[in-house]
This record gives structure tokens, sequence and C-alpha cells, in this order.
């Protein structure tokens, strides 16, 4: 996993940092509920869109941590193929994490596939087929607006 990651406490970190930083937290209070998250969300520029992808451990009722990490890509044409991008950027990220993070510890943890869609605004017809795809590869989804992973988290900072 390329790019660097940030957390406001912790500053810049490595893909492996923020993994060893998952775990090292899941571990402290190993009796805890926990759901891992990842959402992306983007904006554009004239001639780029800034694409940020977020990943927040809940330690559920007790709070959370997050990371995120930010990469611009070639203005995209349209919004049903902004959206399939960051929903493509969060599953990529999803399964890089769920790797990872099954081959470095035994934790349970519900891992879940935030997506910047909803019922309002222009991109509920693309519901079904985002959804369907991401149900489809073994994720759990969550549309706006419980999914605040993309639509809090990684609105932050695009």
């Amino acid at each position: 996993m390329d790019g660097q990651f940030y957390n406001p406490h912790a500053g810049e970190l490595t893909f492996d940092e923020v993994v060893r930083t998952i775990v090292e937290g899941m571990k402290e209070d190993s009796k805890a509920r926990y759901e891992i998250l990842v959402g992306t969300d983007s904006s554009s520029a004239y001639t780029h869109d800034d694409f940020v992808s977020a990943i927040v451990l809940h330690k559920i009722g007790k709070g959370g941590r997050y990371f995120w990490t930010r990469r611009k890509e070639r203005k995209t044409p349209s919004l049903r193929q902004k959206i399939w991008r960051e929903a493509w950027l969060s599953f990529e990220l999803a399964q890089h994490l769920l790797e990872r993070l099954s081959a470095s510890s035994l934790l349970h943890f519900n891992l879940e596939i935030h997506v910047d869609i909803g019922e309002n605004g222009r991109t509920k017809t693309m519901i079904d087929e985002v959804v369907g795809m991401i149900i489809g590869s073994g994720f759990a989804v969550r549309i706006k607006p419980e999914a605040y992973a993309a639509s809090s988290v990684a609105d932050k900072y695009t």
C-alpha cells in the first residue's frame, strides 16, 4: 500500500504503522468490541480530483481513532465515474487492511466500507450497483447518513 497516512495525534505514518497502531489499540482492550470503517470522499479542482480515504478504528461505546491518506488523480469526466472511483479506492484499501490484520492478529472486529452516496441527491440512482459490488465482494457497506467514515472523516480533509 503506497502513500502516507496521517493521524491528528501521531502525524505522518506508513500503512504498516497504521496497521500496527490499530492492532496495538485493539490489544489494549481485547474485550471491547471494535469496528473498522473505510471510506473515501473527493473534491474537484480545475485539472484534478483530490481523493481522501479514511480508516476509522471505532471502539464501540468508547470513541475511536482515524487515519487518512490523499491522492490526486486526473479529473474524472462524470459524477458517476468519480463515485465509482471513491468506492473502488475504499474497496482496495479495505482489502489491503483485511489482509494485513488477518495475518498479524487474531483480534475480532467488524469491517465496513462507507460510501458517500445516499437516498437524497444525484447519487441515489447508483446505490444498488455500488452497494451490490461491495456486498458481492464480501464486505458490509453503509450509505449516507450512516457512512460517516466517508461523509464526515474523509470529507474533513478534501
